[in-house]
C-alpha cells in the first residue's frame, strides 16, 4: 500500500484525516480525544480498478479524490469488486484467480488467496458471511469464509460433452440471489445453475439446455429474475427465482448477434442493463441503438439511436437518465438519454477509451474512467459541469460503497 497525494490539493486518508483532527482539537482544548472521535463512516468511499498497475485507488466520493492506493493485487484486466456487509471491506477478484480482501479505512490488504487460475468476478451471499468466485480454470465456483477467506465449498462446473467424456465448463455471470443462494452460468455446458447455501452442505441446482454459450447475465434489482446472454444464438434465457421449477424461458428473440448490421466489437456487458420503472433499457449488439424492453411481457417497445455500439447502459438512481459508453472506436464519448423523451439529451467527451461509469448513491454526480486518458472525471448529473478530474493509471471499474446493499452488485 502507497499513500498517494493525487491532485491539485495534498490530502490524507480518512482515518488519518480523523486523527489528524482529534489530535488538533485534544492540543487546543487541552483535552484527552474519546475514541468515538476517530470512527469513520464508508458510506461515501470507493475504489477504481488500476489495470495497468495491479492496483486500487480508494476513493472518497464526497471530497471528489483519491485517498491512496492499494497496490500488489496481481492481474486486473477485467477485474470486479464487491463490498463486505458493513462496506468497509473490499473483495477483489483478480483475472489471474486471486481474491483480495482490503480494508477501505487503512489501505490494507487483510487477506489474500490464489483460489484459481483464470477467475472472472464473483459475489456476496445475501447474509455478507460468504463470498463466492466464478472460474474459468478449473471451471466451477469456490465459495470463502468473507471475513477469513477460508475455503468452505468447490463446486466443479462438470457436464458430459458431445463424446461422453466428463468435462468442465467455464463459469460466468455469477451473482447473488435471495435466500442465501447463488446463481451463474456454465459456458460451454449451456446450463444455468443455482446453489442454496442455507444448509449443512451446498445443494446445486441445474437447468440445462437454455442456449448456445451463454456469455454474460445479470439479476435484476428485485433479485427476481436471472437472465443469461447468448453467444452462440440470438434471445436470452430467463429464470424466475420466484418460481424455479418452472424452467428457463426465452426472452427477447431478436436480440443478439443475429439482428448485428455492422461488426461486434464487443460483446455488451449484461449487468450494465438499466432497469427504470417498468422498463429494462439494453445496449443493442452490434447496432448504434439503445433499446428499451416492456418487463412485463418482455417485449421491445423502442429503439434509439446512439452514438456508436454501447456497452454499459447505466441508470441514474432516480431512473430519469440513462447514460451510455460505447465500444471501439467510438469510446471517447459517453451520451445521456433522458427516460421519460427517449431522446440524447447530452453528449460527454470524458477522455479516450472510456471503460465504466458509477453514480454517487443518490445520484447527483457520476464518476467516468477514461483509460487511455489516465484520468476520472467526475460530472454533475443535474448540470454535466465537470466537477472534478482525477489522475489514475489506466483505470477501468468504478465500485462505490452503497453496493454493498444491492442485490446482484
Amino acid at each position: 500500500m502507497t499513500p498517494q497525494g493525487m491532485g491539485k490539493t495534498r490530502y490524507l486518508p480518512p482515518l488519518r484525516r480523523s486523527l489528524a483532527a482529534v489530535s488538533l482539537l485534544a492540543l487546543l482544548a487541552g483535552c484527552q480525544a474519546t475514541p468515538s472521535d476517530a470512527l469513520h463512516g464508508t458510506g461515501d468511499l470507493g475504489v477504481v480498478v488500476e489495470r495497468a498497475t495491479g492496483s486500487l485507488a480508494v476513493v472518497d466520493t464526497s471530497e471528489r479524490r483519491i485517498l491512496e492506493r492499494v497496490e500488489g493485487l496481481g492481474d486486473l484486466s477485467h477485474a470486479s469488486v464487491k463490498f463486505s456487509r458493513d462496506a468497509r471491506y473490499a473483495l477483489v477478484f483478480g483475472r489471474d484467480g486471486g481474491l483480495t480482501r482490503v480494508d477501505l479505512l487503512t489501505g490494507e490488504i487483510t487477506h489474500r488467496v490464489m483460489q484459481s487460475g483464470n477467475s472472472i468476478g464473483g459475489a456476496i451471499s445475501q447474509d455478507g458471511s460468504l463470498v463466492a468466485v466464478a472460474n474459468y480454470e478449473p471451471g466451477g465456483v469456490r465459495i470463502f469464509d468473507s471475513a477469513t477467506l477460508a475455503p468452505v465449498a468447490d463446486i466443479p462446473a462438470t457436464y458430459r460433452d458431445e463424446h461422453g467424456e466428463t468435462v468442465r465448463s467455464k463459469v460466468v455471470g455469477l451473482v447473488d440471489a435471495p435466500q442465501n443462494r447463488f446463481v451463474f452460468s456454465l459456458f460451454e455446458a449451456g446450463e444455468i445453475r443455482m446453489i442454496d447455501m442455507n444448509g449443512e452442505t451446498p445443494e446445486v441446482t441445474r437447468f440445462p439446455d437454455i442456449g448456445d454459450s451463454p456469455y454474460d447475465a445479470l439479476i435484476g434489482p428485485d433479485g427476481r429474475y436471472y437472465i443469461a446472454g447468448l453467444f452462440g444464438e440470438d434471445g436470452l434465457a430467463l429464470l424466475d427465482l420466484w418460481h424455479p421449477e418452472a424452467g428457463v424461458t426465452r426472452i427477447l428473440p431478436d436480440y443478439g448477434r443475429g439482428e448485428a448490421r455492422l461488426p461486434v466489437y464487443k460483446m455488451p456487458h449484461l449487468e450494465g442493463w438499466a432497469m427504470a420503472g417498468d422498463e429494462a433499457w439494453l445496449p443493442a449488439v452490434g447496432r448504434h441503438e439503445v433499446l428499451v424492453a416492456d418487463t412485463d411481457d418482455w417485449s421491445l417497445v423502442g429503439r434509439i439511436p446512439v452514438h456508436g455500439q454501447p456497452v454499459f447502459v447505466m441508470s441514474r438512481p432516480d431512473e430519469r437518465q440513462v447514460w451510455v459508453n460505447f465500444a471501439h472506436p467510438d469510446n471517447d464519448v459517453v451520451q445521456v438519454i433522458d427516460t421519460e423523451t427517449r431522446e440524447v439529451i447530452r453528449t460527454l467527451s470524458p477522455g479516450e477509451a472510456v471503460l465504466h461509469m458509477e453514480f454517487t448513491p443518490k445520484g447527483e454526480h457520476a464518476w467516468v474512467s477514461a483509460r487511455d486518458s489516465d484520468r476520472i472525471t467526475v460530472y454533475d448529473t443535474r448540470t454535466f459541469e465537470v466537477l472534478a478530474e482525477l489522475d489514475s493509471e489506466s483505470p477501468s471499474g468504478i465500485f462505490f460503497t452503497d453496493r454493498a446493499h444491492r442485490i446482484g452488485l
